[in-house]
């Protein structure tokens, strides 16, 4: 195994010039993947459907009023998460994902702790989330920072709704 940076988690956009590329690369192998998993494979970015398209190459726009954080190795971005803004008391945790080749080193854990630190710090006194439920892993994950399925607010089929409450257990 070779040795790793350590891991940062940074907001982006932000004073970090190493992330100036920021998610669009994470988001790209994200949407790709998930496509795929859906039984709708598409070959690059160009297919995917345009909402996905424009936050890939527009994550700026796409996410102007969210928090989006990333997390670095070294000068990499090898993982990222997006945090809406709070509505109604609750904030949504969007696009977590982690380059294959980092994981199972914690940094999906610590980008879900920076999210509900800042969840916090804005007010929110939830965070909610979907999750496919075949991604297993990633249910299990959040299970053991808190949250719980709960009903769902989005009908495709497939989809686990999670929330957890700021308050229930800290930010982390």
């Amino acid at each position: 195994m070779t040795d790793r940076a350590e891991i940062s988690i940074v907001r982006w956009p932000g004073r970090t010039p190493s992330a100036d590329d920021g998610p669009a690369a994470l988001l790209a192998a994200y949407h790709l993947r998930t496509e795929g998993e859906k039984g709708q494979a598409v070959a690059d970015v160009d297919e995917l459907p345009d909402r996905y398209r424009t936050e890939v190459l527009d994550p700026r726009t796409a996410f102007a009023d969210d928090v989006v954080l990333l997390a670095l190795s070294g000068e990499t971005a090898v993982g990222c998460l997006v945090l809406t803004k709070p509505a109604d008391g609750s904030s949504e945790i969007k696009r977590l994902w982690t380059d294959p080749g980092y994981r199972g080193h914690g940094i999906a854990s610590g980008l879900l702790g920076a999210a509900l630190a800042q969840a916090a710090e804005s007010g929110a006194g939830e965070v909610r989330l979907s999750v496919w439920k075949w991604r297993t892993g990633a249910v299990a994950l959040y299970e053991r920072l808190g949250f719980t399925v709960t009903d769902s607010w989005d009908e495709r089929d497939q989809l686990v709704c999670m929330r957890r409450e700021i308050g229930s257990r800290g930010p982390l």
